[in-house]
């Protein structure tokens, strides 16, 4: 077991797969998103998350998405060019019920239409559900 075993069960950014000196894109912040979160993730990969306007490849990105941010699949495949070949996308959107709720259905079609493949979903805070994707390469890579 790593040192770090002990702090991945409190860490959900750990458990979401983030890891030490990973460069992290953030997209689609706004003064709604989880800044507990965003604290977690930067304490996992030691780093700052970066924002939209970072002009190189980032090893993930953090896509926070609202029902009338517009059309997820575009937002999906713009964030993969961000993205290092076998990166994960973090999709986070807002839990059931409450304003700019996405479906889970339309979560799935946009990820297959984007050519992503969702390995996780999971409580992302009090207000957000996460759902992690990632390219095909990178699922077969983790089998």
């Amino acid at each position: 077991m790593s040192a770090t075993a002990d702090h991945a069960e409190t860490n959900l950014a750990v458990r979401l797969g983030f890891q030490p000196d990973q460069v992290v894109q953030e997209i689609g912040y706004d003064d709604d998103v989880d800044q507990e979160l965003r604290e977690a993730i930067e304490e996992a990969t030691g780093t700052e998350l970066v924002d939209e306007d970072y002009d190189d490849v980032a090893d993930a990105v953090v896509l926070w998405f609202r029902e009338d941010d517009g059309d997820l699949t575009d937002a999906l495949v713009d964030a993969i060019a961000y993205m290092e070949e076998g990166g994960q996308i973090l999709l986070l959107t807002p839990k059931t019920g409450r304003d700019g709720y996405v479906e889970p259905s339309d979560i799935g079609e946009a990820a297959t239409t984007a050519g992503l493949s969702q390995t996780k979903s999971t409580n992302a805070g009090k207000d957000w559900s996460g759902t992690r994707l990632v390219t095909p390469k990178a699922a077969a890579k983790k089998r």
